[in-house]
């Protein structure tokens, strides 16, 4: 990245200044290291992103940030509803992708004496890849229910417990979904694909808890040294993917007649207060709530092989977020609280302690912000902090970013080749593809610790616990 279009404010804050059409200027958090990482799309990306109309304060990048549709990977951009804009770009096409952790009780030593036998019951209960079916067949008026209701409708299906939903993001159901607004064909693709993890970078691993960063929140996480946690990493499936297919297309079609002239038609947006722009919300709410009860069906399946190893094992819930959203969110501008419509995009929501959506247990330490790593990395549990509201609408990074694209992987990498490397240090990888083994080999992506570590610098979140991989469910 041509770091002279950068003024540097902090050693982990750097400002591009308003130019040209911008309303606001941009903010990318990043060591100087991971800035260089960053090729010259995010600026012209977070350059436009601060063009679209109703933005406020900043268009902000993560210390992941990389190149992505319209919007970068790792953006975030708030607006205000009376001018400005909802973007399918902004938001993504895998819908409400995030991640859950699940706290097992169990002792690395408990897993390592049967951890082959773990990795192949997993595989064989977690469907994964290119097209991959559930054992659930929805029906239309199940569908409709499901859009509706997310995690509470899979609770109440029988896929886990009341006690799930106060620590899943909108305690499991995101109001304001509008099944009606989700084309048959979306419906359709997601008919078979409910409790599946789907291919990319989605996955499901057994991690070990190696540090502690800080003791007091990992205590009020209920995080201990050395114990057992799982990560589901996945979205909303065809779904939210065929969501953003059609509103970007009917977005670009009608940007003339709102009056929108789109920097690029990847920006594809509509006015908030529009007939579009609010099929748009409810569609993407509704496939929000799909995410949501995707994620909790394969919380049940998980428990389910869990126990038949460990039968006493519960997997109690730590924290749900997603990290592809957009959120009616009220903070505070210019010393005033105001309604905003958060655009995040590879970007994880980071309340800090006492924020009223967060369950009382986590009120005093903040939300737990889920930082997933790639197979052979660390991942990271971090926390909000009370900096994060006013650095970025309270939002931090949600990965490693890449560093290459999927293309180069495969010219560096075999899919064998990996999966015997960490093999060989402990590592257990089951996938349907070695291609996407191959796509996503770990030295694909920057290094995990570096943005978290930035993303702690820059006042977005703190560090709490680092996680290493044993087990690997992959995509």
């Amino acid at each position: 990245m041509d770091l002279s279009v950068l003024i540097r404010r902090a050693d982990c804050v750097w400002e591009l200044p308003r130019t040209g059409a911008m309303h606001v200027p941009g903010i990318l958090y990043a060591t100087e290291a991971l800035i260089g990482t960053m090729d010259d799309k995010v600026v012209e990306q977070t350059r436009n992103v601060a063009s679209l109309p109703g933005i406020v304060r900043a268009a902000y990048t993560m210390p992941d940030a990389h190149w992505g549709y319209g919007f970068p990977i790792g953006g975030v951009a708030a607006f205000e509803p009376t001018t400005g804009v909802v973007s399918a770009g902004g938001v993504g096409f895998d819908i409400s992708c995030g991640v859950r952790l699940l706290r097992t009780g169990l002792r690395s030593a408990d897993v390592r004496r049967v951890q082959a036998e773990l990795a192949s019951r997993l595989y064989v209960s977690i469907p994964a890849g290119v097209g991959s079916e559930g054992a659930l067949r929805l029906d239309p008026a199940a569908m409709d229910a499901m859009l509706a209701g997310g995690a509470a409708w899979a609770v109440a299906e029988g896929h886990g417990t009341a006690a799930d939903l106060d620590r899943i993001e909108e305690r499991g159901c995101m109001a304001g979904a509008r099944p009606d607004c989700v084309s048959a064909l979306a419906k359709r693709r997601m008919r078979d694909e409910l409790g599946t993890l789907g291919s990319g970078n989605h996955y499901l691993e057994v991690q070990r808890v190696a540090r502690l960063l800080d003791p007091v929140a990992a205590l009020a996480f209920g995080l201990a040294a050395d114990e057992v946690v799982v990560s589901i990493h996945c979205g909303s499936r065809g779904l939210g993917h065929q969501i953003g297919t059609e509103y970007l297309r009917e977005m670009v079609v009608a940007a003339k007649s709102h009056g929108l002239r789109l920097p690029d038609r990847e920006l594809a947006c509509a006015p908030i207060r529009s007939a579009l722009g609010q099929r748009y919300l409810g569609a993407m709410r509704a496939a929000t709530n799909c995410a949501l009860a995707n994620r909790q069906v394969l919380t049940h399946l998980t428990r389910k092989v869990f126990r038949s190893l460990w039968p006493a094992a519960q997997l109690d819930l730590l924290y749900d977020v997603s990290h592809n959203t957009c959120k009616e969110e009220t903070h505070v501008v210019d010393g005033r609280q105001q309604v905003l419509f958060v655009h995040r995009k590879g970007a994880t929501r980071a309340f800090g302690p006492g924020h009223p959506q967060l369950p009382e247990a986590l009120q005093p330490v903040g939300q737990p912000v889920l930082i997933g790593g790639s197979m052979g990395t660390r991942s990271f549990v971090l926390r909000g902090v009370e900096t994060g509201e006013a650095a970025s609408f309270a939002s931090a990074c949600h990965g490693a970013g890449r560093a290459m694209s999927r293309n180069e992987a495969l010219r560096r990498w075999r899919g064998e080749a990996v999966v015997a490397e960490l093999a060989s240090r402990g590592i257990l990888i089951r996938s349907p593809s070695m291609r996407g083994v191959a796509e996503e080999a770990p030295d694909a992506y920057k290094d995990v610790g570096a943005v978290a570590k930035a993303a702690e610098h820059a006042g977005l979140a703190a560090r709490v616990a680092e996680l290493e991989p044993m087990v690997c469910v992959k995509g």
